[in-house]
C-alpha cells in the first residue's frame, strides 16, 4: 500500500487475520500504519525510482491516498506492477474536472457545472444557474479545501490569478440546495464481483466529516436503491476495483454525484464494528481478487464520530475513562500526534435507539477533544 496513513493502518488487522502479508511505503518512521505495518519503509510517493523498487517487492500495489503523480502510475504501469484501482479510474478521484465531464457522459446525475479561467465566464454562469455559486480546483481538494462559495465573480479574481499562475481553470457549479449529504460505498473486484453497504448519511462541519449514521436513518428505499445503483454502474463504467466511495447530495431533484473516492474512505468507517465484513478487509479482499464478504449490517444502526485532536496530547486516560463508562464503545485511534483539528481517530456505537447512539458517540468524542470532562 502506497501512503502510511490511518486507512493503511486500519489495513494491517484484517490482513494479519486473512493471513496476508501488508507492506507500507510511509511518509515517515512514525506515520499511522509505520507504527503497526512490521515491513514499513520510508520514501517519497512522488519519486519514480522510489515507488518503483517499493513496488517490485509486491504482489498487488494498493493505495492509502489519491495524490501519487501520474507520472509514477505510469511507470508502475509499464513495469507491469498489478494495480488497483487503475491509473485509469484513480484520475477521476485526482481530478474533479475530469470526474464531471465522464459523470455527463454517462448520463449520472450531478449539480450543473462549468469551466472557467476568467471572471467574466464565472459571472456568465453565475447569472445563469444563480448566485452564490460553488467554485472548486479541480486537483488536490479535501475536507472542505479547494473549495469557496461566492457570491459574486469578484470574489473569486485571487483564484482566478492562481489558477492563470498554474494554467489550470477553475471548475464551477452550481450551489445545490440539499437536504442532506449521503454516501454509498462500494467494493468491486479485477472479476468483477460487487457488494455495497448500506446508504448512510454524512454529517459535516466546517468542511470535515464529523458523523455518520448507518444506515441513513428515514431515507426512502427508492433513493436508497437509486443511490446504490449509481455506486455500482460508477464501479462497472470506470473499471473500478478495491473500495471506493460516492459522496451524494440528497435533494428535491434526488442524489446528486458530490465527489469520488477510490479507497476506503471515512463514510465506511462503521462498517469496521457495524457490518459483517468492514472496508478495510474487504479491500483487501477485492484488490487480491478474493471472494467479497456480506456488506450486510450487524444492529439496525451504527454510529461513526470522528475524533479530532484538542487538549489532550496523551489520550489514554481519555480513552480508559470511556471504555470505563462505555463498554459497548469502540474506541480506534490512528498513532497520529495531537492538532487541533486534526482526525486522531473515530468511535463507532451500534444498536437499535438512534438518538441514543449518537448522544453517547457524540459525548466519546468531545471527551476525548477535551470539549467535555465528565
Amino acid at each position: 500500500m502506497i501512503g502510511g496513513g490511518q486507512l493503511a493502518r486500519m489495513c494491517a488487522g484484517p490482513a494479519a487475520e486473512l493471513g496476508i502479508t501488508l507492506a507500507v511505503l510511509a511518509e515517515a518512521p512514525d506515520a499511522s500504519a509505520a507504527l503497526v505495518t512490521p515491513f514499513a519503509p520510508v520514501g517519497d510517493y512522488t519519486d519514480v525510482e522510489v515507488v518503483r523498487e517499493f513496488a517490485a517487492a509486491c504482489d498487488v500495489v494498493t493505495f492509502d491516498h489519491e495524490h501519487v503523480p501520474a507520472e509514477v502510475l505510469e511507470a508502475l504501469d509499464r513495469d507491469g506492477v498489478v494495480m488497483h484501482p487503475r491509473p485509469e479510474a484513480l484520475t477521476y478521484a485526482q481530478d474533479k474536472l475530469a470526474m464531471r465531464r465522464r459523470l455527463t457522459e454517462l448520463g449520472l446525475p450531478c449539480p450543473r457545472w462549468a469551466v472557467a479561467t476568467t471572471e467574466s465566464q464565472a459571472r456568465s454562469f453565475g447569472d445563469q444557474v444563480g448566485w452564490p455559486i460553488v467554485a472548486k480546483t479541480p486537483r488536490g481538494g479535501y475536507d472542505g479545501k479547494g473549495v469557496r462559495m461566492a457570491q459574486s465573480a469578484d470574489e473569486l479574481a485571487d483564484w482566478f490569478d492562481l489558477a492563470r499562475e498554474k494554467g489550470e481553470p477553475l471548475l464551477l457549479e452550481e450551489r445545490v440546495p440539499f437536504t442532506r449529504e449521503l454516501a454509498v460505498l462500494i467494493a468491486r473486484s479485477p472479476s468483477g464481483q460487487a457488494a455495497a453497504w448500506p446508504v448512510v448519511e454524512t454529517v459535516q462541519t466546517d468542511g470535515i466529516c464529523t458523523e455518520v449514521l448507518a444506515p441513513a436513518p428515514d431515507l426512502a428505499p427508492e433513493t436508497a436503491e437509486l443511490a446504490t445503483l449509481i455506486g455500482l454502474e460508477l464501479a462497472g463504467a470506470l473499471q473500478i476495483t478495491g473500495v471506493f466511495a460516492v459522496e451524494l447530495f440528497d435533494t428535491a431533484r434526488g442524489p446528486l454525484i458530490n465527489e469520488l473516492a477510490m479507497r476506503p474512505h471515512n463514510s465506511g468507517h462503521w462498517s469496521m464494528d457495524g457490518a459483517v465484513t468492514g472496508q478495510f478487509e474487504q479491500h483487501l479482499r477485492a484488490v487480491l481478487d478474493l471472494p467479497l464478504g456480506s456488506p450486510r449490517a450487524r444492529a439496525p444502526f451504527t454510529v461513526m464520530a470522528n475524533v479530532l485532536g484538542g487538549e489532550y496530547e496523551d489520550l489514554y486516560p481519555a480513552y480508559r475513562h470511556l471504555m470505563a463508562r462505555d463498554p459497548e464503545l469502540k474506541v480506534h485511534l490512528y498513532g497520529k500526534s495531537v492538532r487541533p483539528g486534526r482526525k486522531i481517530g473515530h468511535v463507532n456505537l451500534s444498536g437499535d435507539d438512534l438518538a441514543d447512539l449518537r448522544e453517547r458517540a457524540s459525548h466519546a468524542a468531545d471527551y476525548l477533544q477535551g470539549v467535555v470532562t465528565e
